[in-house]
């Protein structure tokens, strides 16, 4: 039983910590994604320009 609170405490108390936390890895992961996207679209131009005239078309045909 001890155990259990003891565990359970820490859980409550680390929530904002572990909110933080959470906040920074996908603040990390979506600046790592972006990098990714600008590096495969300088080493694949002609895919890159692919995509964007698509993207423009489906923001072209899109109803607000």
């Amino acid at each position: 039983m001890p155990d259990r609170e003891s565990h359970e405490d820490p859980s409550q108390q680390d929530s904002r910590e572990s909110d933080a936390e959470r906040r920074r890895r996908r603040a990390r992961f979506l600046r790592e994604l972006t990098e990714a996207r600008e590096l495969r679209d300088r080493v694949q131009p002609r895919r890159a320009k692919t995509a964007r005239l698509r993207h423009a078309m489906r923001m072209r045909t899109f109803r607000w």
